[in-house]
């Protein structure tokens, strides 16, 4: 598959390679409810955060946005323990997110599944329907409650607000608007105020994905940024909306081999509402 051409692969796994250890991770499933109960990976768990958002990239808020992930992680029995495998029906902004948000909890191995489940199915894997390949509940017993999952903190892989600000007019700094070209040019309308970051680098986060949703061959990924003046020698801090289609572009440049990559986690949906904030219309 066309992420073994990838430098660092530390974010990413293959079908294949998620069939040969399936019983030794956790697997989390982050499509919608109906999907996973018409036909999941085997052992996988069900968590939909796509409600999930961050208005206030302030410290408090901030950091009370990231203690509410500990409840849902560990109910879905995650630890820093043993690695965990995260999907989405391709490589998707929901499995992308879920892989952003742990890798700054601080767990030390997370993976996106590449292509997702569609991926899985192409390669002649099956999707279990709920109940299917699981444990009968003793109705008289209740299960053990799942810890928390208790994490640390690598804000070096997110973006506030300020540091967005601060990073405006900065040379060694890219600011990278993932939206729709509506929602860069101000036609679409998702926020009080409309526009981009001034000085902001429009790349589509889709544009690095292929026609069945998996990350495309890395040298042609390569190439799409570097010829926007996105680099790996300057710091890349990449918006969307809500955090979601960033923490794809997140991974796959940290898959090239970026050093220095921020998602921002309040996006647009902070940026575009608020007063103070820096905006203007691209040419």
């Amino acid at each position: 598959m066309s992420i073994n051409q990838y430098p660092d692969r530390s974010r990413l796994i293959s079908v294949t390679e998620l069939a040969a250890v399936q019983g030794d991770v956790s697997i989390l499933d982050l499509r919608p409810a109906e999907d996973f109960a018409l036909g999941h990976i085997a052992g996988a768990k069900h968590l939909d955060i796509y409600s999930f958002s961050l208005n206030n990239s302030a410290p408090e808020p901030l950091e009370a946005f990231l203690a509410m992930f500990q409840g849902p992680f560990g109910a879905r029995g995650l630890s820093r323990e043993k690695p965990v495998v995260v999907y989405d029906h391709e490589s998707g902004e929901r499995a992308a997110r879920a892989v952003w948000l742990l890798t700054v909890l601080d767990h030390p191995d997370v993976t996106l599944l590449d292509g997702g489940a569609a991926a899985w199915t192409a390669a002649g894997q099956r999707l279990v329907r709920v109940g299917e390949a699981e444990a009968p509940v003793d109705p008289g017993k209740a299960p053990p409650t799942p810890p928390p999952f208790v994490g640390g903190r690598r804000l070096e892989f997110l973006a506030t607000r300020f540091d967005v600000a601060a990073a405006i007019g900065d040379a060694g700094k890219v600011i990278l608007d993932v939206r729709r070209r509506s929602e860069y040019e101000g036609t679409e309308k998702r926020a009080r105020r409309v526009g981009t970051v001034p000085g902001a680098v429009h790349v589509f986060w889709r544009d690095h994905l292929d026609e069945h949703g998996a990350f495309r061959p890395a040298d042609e990924v390569r190439a799409l940024y570097e010829a926007r003046g996105v680099t790996p020698d300057k710091g890349i801090i990449a918006y969307c909306q809500g955090g979601y289609r960033s923490a794809n572009t997140f991974l796959v440049l940290k898959a090239l081999g970026y050093p220095d990559v921020r998602n921002y986690v309040g996006s647009w949906a902070e940026w575009g509402n608020r007063d103070d904030s820096q905006i203007v219309l691209p040419d």
